[in-house]
Order: structure tokens, then C-alpha cells, then sequence
């Protein structure tokens, strides 16, 4: 059973930075994984923001979120980040990290979905963004 627990959440300005960090208890200097982060705001369906494959470090990313969120992980710390930058009141939901077996290809789409897929999941951190 894999373990993640998300930090860093809270309240800012729109326009403003925040820093999630998602502790998973897999090795990621293992190839082979997956670990995404997804959100979800009451009412609606959970969607996917960004992920990061353990094969090579690729990241894949959320259209809405391109060039003002970064995906990171550090292998020391067993550790994935989200960097969220230019944060817009959009952006508020519960924010959740999720790690599994998966290939590039299907870690490619992680952005593109629901996370239906993934079999593990932390307690999930708020990020609230007022304009």
C-alpha cells in the first residue's frame, strides 16, 4: 500500500504563489511511476492538474494551468511539489497527490482525466484564491 500525504495548502490573493508538496512513501528514484496532482471543488468532477513520471522526470500538464504551475519531484525526500505561480480565484479547490504504476504513455494523459485510475491517494490539501 503506497502512502502520500499532501502540505502546503492555504489562502492567498489571486496573482499570488503557493508551494504543495505531496510525501509519498514509494521510492522515486524508481522507475516506472506515476504521481499526480489533481483538484476538485464541490459540485464538480475531480480534474486532473499535473503529473510526473519517474521514468526520466517527464511532466505533463493541464492546458489551464501551462506555465504557471511546475511539477518537481526530489528523490531525496520521497517528495513531489507543485509549484502553483499567478494563481487565479479559478484555481481554489482541494488539491490531492496520487501515485501508481504506470507507463509514459498513460502518465501522459493523467492531466486529461478524473483519476479514476489511480489505486492511491492522500487526505488532500486547500488552496483558496481570492480575488
Amino acid at each position: 500500500q503506497v502512502r502520500l500525504a499532501e502540505s502546503g495548502g492555504g489562502s492567498v490573493q489571486a496573482g499570488g504563489s503557493l508551494k504543495l508538496s505531496c510525501s509519498v512513501s514509494i521510492d522515486l528514484n524508481s522507475r516506472g511511476n506515476c504521481i499526480g496532482w489533481f483538484r476538485q471543488t464541490p459540485g464538480k468532477e475531480r480534474e486532473g492538474v499535473a503529473a510526473i513520471s519517474t521514468s526520466g522526470g517527464v511532466t505533463y500538464y493541464r492546458d489551464a494551468v501551462k506555465g504557471r504551475f511546475t511539477i518537481s519531484q526530489d528523490n531525496a525526500r520521497n517528495t513531489v511539489y507543485l509549484q502553483m505561480d499567478s494563481l487565479k480565484p479559478e484555481d481554489t479547490a482541494m488539491y490531492y497527490c496520487a501515485a501508481d504504476r504506470k507507463s509514459l504513455a498513460l502518465c501522459a494523459v493523467v492531466p486529461s482525466t478524473s483519476g479514476s485510475q489511480f489505486n492511491n491517494w492522500g487526505q488532500g490539501t486547500q488552496v483558496t484564491v481570492s480575488s
